[in-house]
């Protein structure tokens, strides 16, 4: 099968200044979560994967949090599919949702518990989550602040 290309060229410069690290959910989430003195790692290296990111790790609980957009990763709710280009889309939409899957897979293998989260969660609920499975994640592993 042939690969479609971007709509045009104001699609594709529109996309390449698309964040993908560091948007403000992810912000958000962390800026919480140092404030109630949880340190963590950002962009982590998925063990085993090449060009894959834990957006925060916690690497001694082995935990790690995604939060995902709502776009880029089918959310149920809010998720829109293009009009324009539309196979182009549906097939890319498609395979960051098969590498989501790929991603948690390698990730529990590895012993690690997965967190994911959509981007339009309210920070404050994310945050008392993450907080507590961290605490869960320690206290079953023996391990301290």
């Amino acid at each position: 099968m042939r690969a479609v290309p971007a709509s045009s060229p104001d699609v594709s410069a529109r996309m390449s200044r698309q964040t993908s690290q560091d948007t403000g959910a992810e912000r958000a989430v962390r800026q919480l979560l140092h404030a109630a003195g949880y340190r963590y790692r950002t962009h982590y290296p998925v063990p085993g994967m090449r060009r894959r990111k834990i957006d925060i790790a916690f690497t001694r609980a082995k935990l790690a949090v995604l939060i995902d957009g709502c776009f880029w990763h089918g959310c149920p709710e809010h998720a829109t599919s293009p009009k324009a280009n539309a196979g182009w889309w549906r097939q890319k939409l498609d395979r960051n949702i098969e590498r989501d899957r790929e991603t948690n897979a390698q990730l529990l293998s590895e012993g690690w518990t997965v967190l994911r989260f959509w981007e339009h969660e309210p920070p404050d609920a994310v945050m008392r989550e993450v907080a507590a499975a961290v605490e869960r994640e320690r206290a079953s592993r023996g391990t301290r602040r």
